[in-house]
């Protein structure tokens, strides 16, 4: 019988890349970009909601440090 000799490391990592970034590339076409206009929307209403979000939290934090505060000036 003979002997299949087998490739070394750097042979067969180095091919595993090649097709990883082949791939890489085949699927990247298949990617619907979006518009620039598109883009702007949804980063305003991200940013919109993180305000939202950040002025809630404030303002519980506050009640609630109220709150705290008059809880011990009646028990202190």
């Amino acid at each position: 019988m003979a002997e299949v000799k087998k490739e070394n490391w750097f042979a067969r990592t180095w091919h595993k890349v090649a097709k990883y970034f082949r791939e890489l590339k085949s699927e990247l076409k298949k990617v619907v970009w979006p518009t620039p206009q598109q883009v702007l929307k949804n980063t305003a209403i991200v940013v919109g909601c993180v305000i939202a979000v950040g002025v809630f939290i404030w303002l519980f934090d506050f009640v609630a440090q109220i709150g705290i505060d008059a809880l011990i000036g009646i028990f202190h």
